[in-house]
């Protein structure tokens, strides 16, 4: 069942989103070479908590931290560690906020001091992949929709859409119907409808789309070794239309980048 959201409800969705939005302008700044993840996993709970909201991953399903903290080929759910991040690295940092009764959860890929120019175009093109899929989420369009735009797009780049791991309705639970592949066919799966609130996050390999899993339980790796993206927005469905709850606009003001990719998605502005 997709449980539709009130205008209100969609406001406090708001808080809890630009809270993990504002957590991450501060990782931001943070995130340098010979930092480790468990320091900035620290600096996170901390911001989290002083904010008002509790860390939205901090203890469920056991997890033991407050970030997903996945460097290079870590696709995704890598847990922070004491491992100083080097120059050269890529690091996901998917962080989940709970406030008033509702998440915020997305997700974002920090380049560490000099990235290879191919590591910096998976990067680019995962985030537009991003954008071109939340442009498909809106009134009488369905899941398959999102996940054909999204796929199409990576694909003609020849990069590998991973499939085991997906996107996700939010509210009152972190993870809510409908789920979002990454992939999928036009016309195909749920309908959207006015009041759905869902978290889009394109999950892309350099290379193959195949996936590991470490002993761990929780960290998840490319098969070839070669790096992975991870970029994630929360989204309302308003009059018809997608409406970002999240932004990473505090992330680019902490690193000076000038962007207006997100005017489109945005109704007013935020503070």
């Amino acid at each position: 069942m997709v449980k539709i959201k009130t205008p209100e409800e969609i406001e406090l969705m708001r808080e809890s989103a630009l809270i993990v939005s504002k957590t991450l302008g501060m990782l931001a700044g943070e995130i340098k070479p010979g930092v480790t993840s468990l320091h900035l996993d620290k600096l996170a709970e901390e911001f989290i908590r002083d904010h008002g909201a509790e860390p939205g991953f901090l203890g469920m399903y056991d997890f033991p931290n407050t970030l997903n903290m996945s460097p290079n080929a870590q696709v995704v759910h890598g847990i922070p560690n004491n491992e100083p991040l080097q120059d050269g690295d890529i690091i996901s940092v998917d962080c989940g906020a709970l406030k008033n009764g509702f998440y915020g959860d997305h997700a974002y890929t920090f380049e560490i001091g000099e990235v290879s120019v191919e590591t910096q175009k998976l990067l680019q093109v995962t985030k537009e992949s991003l954008h071109i899929g939340i442009r498909e989420f809106r009134l009488g369009n369905r899941v398959g929709d999102v996940g054909f735009a999204i796929q199409n797009y990576c694909e003609s780049h020849g990069y590998g859409v991973v499939r085991e791991l997906v996107g996700h309705g939010l509210g009152r639970k972190l993870h809510e119907s409908p789920e979002m592949p990454n992939y999928g066919k036009r016309g195909r799966g749920k309908k959207f409808v006015e009041g759905m609130v869902v978290a889009i996050e394109p999950m892309i390999n350099m290379g193959t789309r195949r996936i590991k899993q470490l002993s761990d339980g929780w960290t998840i790796l490319t098969a070839d070794g070669k790096p992975s993206a991870h970029f994630e927005h929360n989204v309302a469905l308003v009059n018809g239309k997608p409406e970002l709850l999240s932004t990473y606009q505090y992330i680019y003001d902490a690193l000076g980048i000038q962007s207006d990719e997100e005017a489109e998605f945005r109704r007013h502005e935020f503070h």
